[in-house]
Formats: C-alpha cells, structure tokens, sequence
C-alpha cells in the first residue's frame, strides 16, 4: 500500500490507525468534518461524508490503493460511497460490528456466514438520519450497509466485524469503564442479567493494528476481529473489584431499565477463525485485560 484514504477515524482507535499507517511508510489522506485535526505528516480533507457532492469535490481527482471507512452507519452512506468511490480505489475496508450478530441467538461462536449481506433486505427510506431511530437501530445499520457495499461496489470490499473495543482511560471512548469503575468505586449497584453471557472483546491498539493489516490484504467479504477468550460481566467487575478495594454490589434490571453495558443476556461471541486462515494472529484477553483495567481504574481516581 502507497495511499490510503481514512474516512472519519481521527479520534480514539481510528488515530491509533491513522499513526500506524503513517508510521509504516503509507500516505494517508484522512476525509472528516474538521471537528477533529488529523496527525501531523496526514493530508486532511474536510467534507462532510453525508453530503455525496461535497465529498466527491474534496477528493477531486485522487485515486487510492484502499479505503477505509471508520464511520460507516447506514445504507444510505454506504450507497453514497459506492458511487463516489467508484473509479477512486483497489479496496474498500468498512469497520462494521459484532452488533450485526444481536438478533441470533446462539451456543457456539458465531461464523461470518450466520450473517450474509448478499442476501440482506435494504431500506433507504428508513429514518437513519434521526439520531434516536439510528442509536437504536445501530446493528441493522451496519447490516444493511454492508448489503449495499455487497451488492452494488465496483471495488473489492470487505467488512471487518469488530468485537467490543476495550481500552483503559483516555481510549476508553464510549466511557463503558468509567461506569463500571464509578459504580463500584462507590458501592453503587450493577444491573446485570440472572447469568450474564459471555462476549467477545479486542483492545483498541490490536483492532487499529487489525484494521491496518486488512487494508493491505487481498481478501473480501466479512472477517470477524476478536481476541481469543471471551468473558461475561462479572469477570470486569471482579477484576475492577481487586483494585479498587470493594467488592461489586448486582441488581437485575428493573422493569423498563436497561441492564449496564456488556451484560447480554444471550451468547454474544464471534468465530475468529476466518482471520486466523488468512494469516493474521489474535491476542488472547486475559493477556491484556487486567492491564486495561487498571489503567481505567487508576485515570478515573
């Protein structure tokens, strides 16, 4: 790879990205709204990707050895990048989500063939620029993009199913940590499920290196990128338990009340094994979960 175009993706394990690409030698063209500055050494285009004519101008005549779209949400987009794309690069990488995988229920990790996007209704007329409709429709956003990019991109794609990211403090960007190091911190209760099943999980440098990897792959198609090792609610809550002295207090949810963040009620895990073929090698969580948790521990004190 000579140059790649990162939409979206400047902010948390999207940077981490971006710094690892620019560090190997790649020229990196970074396409957001400007809210957020690109490294130094990156080219930045501000556009914003939901306007099709604006983008197409901000990338004017430059072409790219892959894309890869951080930022993805909805078939809409993705039929928007379809077209500008066309012509414009030899691969397409989304980052999509394990949430693609919410509605199955399953006892054994689930392969990339239990979701298939060839075959996946597509709405475009659906709401999905309506926040509240789009946050509770994250899954089947992702799903349907993915159906788009399948069946319509002139370029080779591919969708990278990420696991649940987990980093320690200023990587902890959906705050996930921080709420269950507050709760127990101050013997605040936890609403889980009665038997919370595991889930899959990658930490946020080994999915920017991930990501990294299957840009510059010649694979298409879904991959699922998880560590080895999947765990449920309690195992985090322990391990937060250890190093803040006191041990967690469990509720179940309330009627109307959501059960906190990865507490699942159904099996929630990913078959790694697709990527592990095409050559690329998982960690396994209990060599870096403790190390994340005590870092969110000791930054959120």
């Amino acid at each position: 790879m000579r140059e790649v175009c990162v939409i979206g993706g400047s902010r948390y394990f999207g940077r981490r990205l971006i710094v690892r690409l620019r560090d190997a030698g790649v020229r990196v063209t970074v396409v957001n709204r400007g809210s957020s500055p690109a490294p130094e050494g990156v080219t930045h285009l501000a556009a914003d990707r939901d306007d099709e004519r604006a983008l197409a101008a901000a990338l004017g005549d430059r072409r790219f050895d892959a894309v890869i779209d951080q930022v993805c949400y909805n078939p809409v987009q993705a039929a928007a990048a379809a077209r500008v794309f066309k012509g414009r690069t030899e691969r397409y990488v989304m980052t999509s989500t394990i949430e693609v995988y919410q509605p199955l229920h399953a006892d054994a990790p689930l392969p990339e063939t239990a979701v298939d996007p060839a075959g996946l209704p597509v709405d475009l007329e659906l709401p999905w620029y309506d926040a509240g409709f789009a946050e509770a429709h994250y899954g089947e956003g992702k799903r349907q993009a993915e159906a788009v990019f399948t069946r319509e991109a002139a370029f080779p794609f591919a969708a990278v199913r990420t696991a649940h990211v987990l980093g320690g403090g200023a990587e902890d960007f959906t705050g996930r940590l921080a709420h269950y190091v507050e709760r127990i911190r101050t013997g605040a209760p936890v609403a889980v499920h009665a038997g919370p099943r595991p889930s899959s999980f990658t930490e946020y440098e080994e999915i920017a290196g991930f990501l990294q990897w299957a840009a510059g792959a010649g694979f298409t198609g879904a991959v699922n990128a998880c560590a080895h090792g999947e765990f449920d609610v309690t195992l985090l809550c322990e391990l937060i338990a250890e190093r803040v002295g006191r041990p967690p207090v469990y509720t179940p949810p309330t009627a109307g009340e959501a059960p906190s963040p990865f507490s699942f009620g159904h099996y929630y895990g990913m078959d790694n094994s697709r990527a592990e073929q095409l050559g690329y090698s998982f960690s396994r969580t209990a060599d870096w979960l403790p190390a994340v948790v005590t870092d969110a521990v000791t930054r959120t004190s």
